[in-house]
């Protein structure tokens, strides 16, 4: 925080300690903590409140419940966890608690966790979790905890036809995502229009119903990623500067998962892929074969490429780059910059990849779809 003020200070930009709320004609008023208020009217103005933490009915955050917001602030490991959702985020502290020694379970209500994931990375994800004993159950609903005196509770959940479990926990972390913080903004007088689900609707350029308001980040109904945030921000900064900005396409951001092992990945899975109608071919190779991830004793992973067949037969565009493994978010910018410019599998297949290096293996496999292969 102090390298972001110290940014912020060097911009000479006016920052207003208080709660803004937007009204008619771009006049923002800001209630200052002394009660106080102020207004300030833009030319633009850019809604950025961002998203707080879902909760789920009887798991308000109090003791050992939590989210992960106060996860955050624990100064010690709790020996029991229980993980309510097998998203991202609670695969991600999951994975966490469990390195750190406590005894982990998975509560989900899907039939498997990080659903929509490509189904061979999510394999090796499932995989390690149950190397490290933690407890995975799908298919369950969580219908509320009792304390149990001592510090913990025990959280109570079911299969829908099945007997009723206790499990006893010293904490629990509700990971069922996050919801867009627009509680505050006030809008009276705009024609700024929230969905049901609390999104503020926009157009491709993050414009809203009213002249001159950009929306941004968790606010709006885009991948909730801080670098998708990122790249709105610069998107709308340059079309009020009337730059002419390219959209972003959603479809092929970079995501990335961190649990152990990391999970990083753009465009669509192979299942999406096909079931969008493309007709496919798709190479992978594991990590246990690259000696960088050998030396670093890390070599459960793979790297999957998926690109459109030629008439011919041949691999062509890529469209989709799936990793899991070591350190593999640091490694999809590649895959990311093949897939966002619609780049050929021949096209990829001349860059030289450093060796030894964990990146080889985004190479050889790309390299193996033009049929031909280093160590294959």
């Amino acid at each position: 925080m102090k390298g972001l003020g110290g940014l912020i200070k060097s911009k000479k930009i006016t920052v207003l300690d208080g709660v803004g709320s937007l009204g008619a004609n771009r006049t923002v008023t800001v209630l200052h903590p002394d009660g106080s208020s102020s207004t300030v009217t833009g030319t633009s103005v850019i809604l950025a409140s961002g998203s707080v933490p879902r909760t789920i009915p009887g798991f308000d955050p109090a003791g050992p419940v939590m989210t992960s917001d106060e996860v955050l602030m624990l100064s010690y490991v709790p020996q029991r966890v229980a993980v309510i959702g097998g998203g991202a985020i609670g695969c991600e502290f999951a994975s966490t608690f469990a390195d750190l020694g406590a005894t982990v379970t998975i509560l989900e209500g899907l039939p498997k966790i990080l659903p929509g994931l490509d189904a061979d990375v999510a394999n090796v994800v499932l995989r390690t979790f149950k190397k490290k004993q933690i407890d995975i159950r799908t298919g369950v609903k969580v219908l509320g905890h009792s304390p149990n005196g001592a510090g913990g509770t025990i959280v109570h959940f079911g299969a829908a036809d099945g007997d009723l479990e206790n499990l006893e926990v010293d904490a629990v972390v509700v990971s069922v995502g996050r919801r867009p913080f627009a509680d505050q903004l006030g809008l009276l007088g705009t024609t700024v229009k929230v969905t049901d689900r609390g999104f503020v609707e926009v157009d491709e350029y993050c414009r809203t119903g009213e002249p001159g308001v950009y929306a941004i980040g968790d606010l709006i109904n885009t991948p909730a990623l801080a670098h998708v945030g990122y790249a709105e921000a610069i998107l709308v900064t340059k079309h009020i500067l009337n730059e002419g900005p390219m959209p972003i396409r959603y479809d092929r951001v970079p995501w990335a998962i961190y649990c152990h092992p990391e999970v990083a990945f753009s465009g669509p899975s192979e299942e999406a892929a096909r079931e969008a109608g493309f007709d496919v071919v798709v190479a992978k190779h594991q990590f246990r074969a690259n000696s960088r991830a050998q030396i670093l004793g890390e070599p459960d992973g793979l790297v999957k490429v998926i690109a459109k067949r030629n008439a011919d037969g041949t691999a062509g565009q890529i469209l989709g780059v799936h990793m899991v493994g070591p350190w593999v978010t640091e490694q999809l910018s590649g895959g990311y910059l093949a897939v966002n410019w619609e780049a050929t599998a021949a096209e990829v297949a001349e860059f030289i990849q450093p060796h030894p290096s964990l990146t080889e293996l985004f190479g050889e496999t790309v390299l193996s779809l033009t049929g031909r292969s280093l160590n294959a």
